[in-house]
């Protein structure tokens, strides 16, 4: 069963509560956490990974608890053509889904090990990382 890549937004009265705990314990889903954050406002985003035979139940549990579900639709991409391969992305990238190719000195991306957080987009100089929705 392939993983569900979900994005959850939380408002100030469900960012504190345990929401990971009981989709674990109540509905035997797997989580990855790929991404999580929270503002001052004490508003959250997190984007996960989800699988487990109870998929819709906890899904309906998120739902009832006041917390927004979105399928994730983006996706970082290397535009091989504008890519100069500086390797400028793959010291920023903490999943080290870019990296240089030895001896070639190529960079290479493995999009199954990116996690989203779109640091080589910001750093790429030609503007190579694109986001894809």
């Amino acid at each position: 069963m392939a993983p569900h890549k979900i994005v959850l937004r939380f408002t100030p009265t469900t960012s504190d509560q345990p929401i990971i705990y009981h989709l674990v314990k109540d509905y035997d889903l797997v989580v990855n956490i790929v991404k999580a954050k929270i503002n001052p406002h004490l508003e959250g985003t997190m984007v996960l990974d989800l699988v487990g035979e109870r998929y819709e139940e906890g899904i309906a549990y998120l739902r009832s608890q006041g917390i927004t579900v979105h399928p994730l639709t983006q996706e970082v991409v290397r535009n091989h053509d504008r890519c100069t391969n500086c390797g400028a992305c793959t010291g920023h990238c903490p999943a080290a889904a870019l990296y240089m190719e030895r001896p070639s000195m190529e960079v290479q991306f493995n999009g199954d090990r990116c996690v989203l957080c779109l640091q080589c987009v910001k750093v790429c100089p030609v503007r190579a990382m694109e986001v894809r929705i």
